[in-house]
């Protein structure tokens, strides 16, 4: 038995390492896919990454067998769900939520694991993420990733990536003595008490700045566009339920505030007062809480119509924004 069980394996591993490289095209499009996702949704992150299991780590998991003998993952092709793994961090926890929110209205979410809330039910202090297990539905076509395909997805604050990784450094690439480890374990502790109140801080710092912001006075400037920290001020305001975006999108959806002539907060702030935000949502069914770019980029289509999705600045998102038009016109 133990012999049919290696054989397995060992014919698993030559499989995995024989379409290792086409795997790694798919975890590339899978990372161009997340971050498509949460650009268009105007949701606010760090960084989006991403990383293909590799032929020794596969190996290795691929041979564990649990007590009594029998492997842990009989099928290992099929059972080993972590060959493709992307990674989205933010700043503060509430964006962790809408990721997750996101994901799960945008593909299919075959598990969904917080394993902050774990820890915490569990009465400890610890790792902290959010795990999801995502792939295509059969009525989403994305080039470069076949139907069906999973991918594991790791969502955290930056905190708490930094707390992971060290802790990873350190108890699974170098050694620790026995002598050493309940010291470690406790400072390890801890520092993620403190980086969790840290990270709850984080959030209340964002939500009190949010609701303190005004409209900044417009200043004379060689730019004629609207500044993107004078743009954010303003639709912190505007969208006063919608969460902060990309500092970059600011100045990006400013650019297509140019283009349609629009060069100063006054002219914005006139040009949606008769916005009907309330057909807006209802026509859109946000499943996720998008960030402020989104719901102005929804606003300028809907008042502009096709001329919003032919400008020089939608170039490449056309289809996206044709597709929308359509929701917005019923």
């Amino acid at each position: 038995m133990a012999s049919k069980q290696s054989t397995r394996v060992r014919r698993a591993v030559q499989r995995y390492a024989a379409g290792y490289d086409t795997l790694s095209g798919v975890t590339d499009a899978s990372v161009a896919l997340v971050t498509r996702m949460l650009d268009d949704a105007g949701i606010n992150y760090l960084a989006v990454t991403g990383r293909t299991k590799s032929v020794e780590s596969f190996a290795t998991k691929a041979a564990r067998r649990l007590p009594g003998g029998r492997l842990a993952h009989p099928k290992p092709l099929t059972d080993i769900t972590d060959q493709i793994g992307v990674r989205v961090i933010t700043y503060v926890l509430s964006d962790v939520d809408a990721v997750a929110q996101l994901l799960s209205a945008q593909l299919e979410v075959r598990e969904d694991r917080d394993m902050g809330q774990e820890t915490a039910e569990a009465g400890r202090f610890g790792y902290s993420s959010r795990h999801l297990l995502v792939a295509l539905d059969g009525d989403r076509e994305e080039s470069g990733i076949p139907v069906g395909t999973q991918a594991s997805v790791q969502i955290r604050t930056v905190l708490q990536h930094a707390w992971a990784e060290f802790e990873h450094d350190i108890r699974y690439k170098g050694s620790v003595s026995a002598e050493h480890g309940p010291d470690f374990d406790r400072r390890f502790t801890l520092a993620a008490g403190l980086l969790e109140l840290a990270d709850q801080q984080f959030t209340t710092i964002r939500d009190h700045h949010r609701e303190e912001l005004t409209s900044p006075a417009e200043a004379a400037d060689d730019d004629p566009r609207i500044s993107a920290t004078d743009l954010a001020a303003f639709l912190a305001g505007q969208f006063t339920d919608a969460g902060w975006s990309r500092t970059d999108h600011y100045a990006w959806i400013s650019s297509l505030l140019l283009e349609l002539g629009i060069t100063s907060l006054s002219e914005l702030r006139e040009l949606l007062r008769d916005v009907d935000v309330e057909s807006i949502e209802s026509r859109m069914g946000y499943r996720y809480p998008p960030g402020a770019v989104r719901r102005l980029d929804d606003a300028l289509l809907s008042v502009y119509g096709r001329r919003y999705v032919e400008l020089h600045g939608n170039a490449h998102r056309v289809g996206l924004l044709t597709a929308r038009l359509m929701k917005l016109t019923g």
